[in-house]
């Protein structure tokens, strides 16, 4: 038996998008719109979700897999036409089904609670949230009584002059006692501007019956905001990374400039870390506290420890340790792990390896597929070799190492313990611990040479 039931509409095409991708589908914040709205519901405490889907039904219905249930709107008749589509998944339940809009990522599951307990409370068969718009053109106007109570919502085409003057807006979202909910539907009349069924018919039909109608308003209107264009959808971005950036710098990081600085949903910032001008933190990214990140860092799914300073660099699927230094210009590549108190200097790459405590990486490197021990200085211009055309290899530095610059590591190949590579060598062999490796052409030099070389 469901309780409290979500039916998100997630139907329509979104023409004003001119997009081939399904206009819930877009992403802000890293997200799909649609996943905001269920990730809302979710905090609301619902226990059923159903999603009504249309345009691009196929993407849709694959995005959600097994998150939520679909009912197809074949034919777009209207709002009030597609909640009608889940009937038969919520035939026979007496629960409370709340009906939002897919197009609404800046919903909040706090809100969206305390309208359900309020809707309960208030004894009705529907409530409506409300709210002020500061400019309600192409919002449906909320229409009360001359003792405040509502008595229907009329749609911006269907409007007379007086009631475009109406700021109070319908937000298109509303908790219905069910089986009441498809009693009022079956009801509805397309005679309208429009010639479809309008959800908002639902609360006259509802006062027939003699059965109560509540308007409840919030006062965060940019949270009910509806996107139809990519305009629109950037306004939202700008709103949501607002709330975010807020909530850091209220938890105690110092964020330098919050309008150039773009953190998600998902990311945890620690206390007292300072945040520099375009710096972009994204996935599930989690960065420790006394850290300086940026400016000029864009992160995705990374881990960082305590402590650490980074700037001007790029990391994605990986781990750095606590009181690292790195930057500039760097790229941390899937499946790397940087141990503390390492050293990452200008223009390195680091990818699929593992780098112990305090190792150097000064500059000018490519480190792929490796093990690097703790304390090993590499050389400006070392890289480790690790394709053969065909397959890849790992290199093994032990602890201590000292690997001279522009040196090639061919793997597979092992630098021993303490042992030291000769600057310019290309080493295909395992050094073995304490030696020194050189692998390279013996220096001649030709007295005169140069000055014939001219004369000619």
């Amino acid at each position: 038996m469901s309780e409290f039931a979500a039916i998100i509409l997630a139907a329509g095409k979104g023409t004003r998008m001119k997009s081939r991708l399904p206009k819930v589908l877009h992403k802000l914040s890293g997200k799909p719109m649609l996943e905001h709205v269920l990730d809302a519901a979710d905090e609301a405490g619902v226990d059923d979700e159903i999603v009504i889907v249309g345009f691009g039904s196929e993407k849709v219905t694959e995005f959600l897999g097994t998150r939520a249930r679909v009912a197809i709107q074949k034919e777009q008749l209207g709002t009030g036409h597609a909640v009608l589509q889940a009937r038969d998944l919520l035939k026979g339940e007496k629960g409370t089904a709340m009906i939002l809009c897919g197009d609404t990522p800046l919903l909040e599951g706090s809100e969206l609670k305390k309208f359900y307990e309020t809707h309960k409370e208030s004894g009705a068969g529907v409530s409506v949230l409300t709210a002020d718009a500061p400019n309600p053109f192409g919002y449906g106007r909320i229409l009360r009584d001359t003792v405040g109570r509502v008595t229907g919502i009329v749609e911006e085409k269907d409007a007379t002059e007086e009631q475009r003057r109406i700021h109070e807006i319908n937000t298109g979202i509303y908790c219905v006692e069910m089986p009441l909910l498809f009693e009022l539907l079956e009801n509805l009349s397309n005679d309208n501007a429009q010639g479809e069924y309008y959800l908002t018919d639902i609360l006259t039909e509802c006062l027939k019956r003699g059965r109560d109608v509540c308007g409840i308003k919030t006062r965060d209107f940019d949270m009910v905001m509806g996107i139809n264009s990519r305009r629109q959808l950037a306004e939202a971005q700008r709103v949501m990374n607002a709330r975010i950036v807020g909530r850091l710098m209220d938890a105690g990081v110092t964020v330098m400039d919050p309008a150039s600085t773009f953190v998600e949903k998902g990311v945890r910032v620690g206390q007292d870390t300072i945040l520099y001008p375009f710096t972009w933190l994204e996935g599930e990214t989690v960065i420790g506290s006394d850290c300086v990140i940026g400016p000029q860092v864009r992160f995705t799914n990374v881990t960082v420890g305590d402590a650490t300073e980074i700037q001007f660099a790029y990391a994605h699927d990986c781990r750095v340790g606590s009181g690292v230094k790195m930057g500039p210009y760097d790229h941390l590549r899937p499946d790397t792990v940087i141990g503390d108190k390492v050293k990452i200097g200008n223009f390195v790459e680091v990818k699929n390896s593992n780098v112990g405590t305090g190792t150097k990486l000064p500059h000018l490197q490519y480190i792929g597929d490796s093990d690097v021990g703790s304390g090993v200085n590499m050389g400006c211009g070392t890289i480790t070799v690790n394709y053969d055309g065909n397959a890849k290899h790992r290199t093994t530095i032990e602890d201590d190492a000292f690997v001279g610059c522009n040196s090639n590591l061919v793997a597979p190949v092992t630098i021993g313990r303490g042992s030291y590579v000769a600057a310019g060598s290309t080493i295909t062999k395992n050094v073995p611990a304490d030696s020194l490796a050189v692998a390279r052409g013996k220096q001649v030099n030709i007295e005169g040479w140069a000055k014939k070389h001219r004369q000619k």
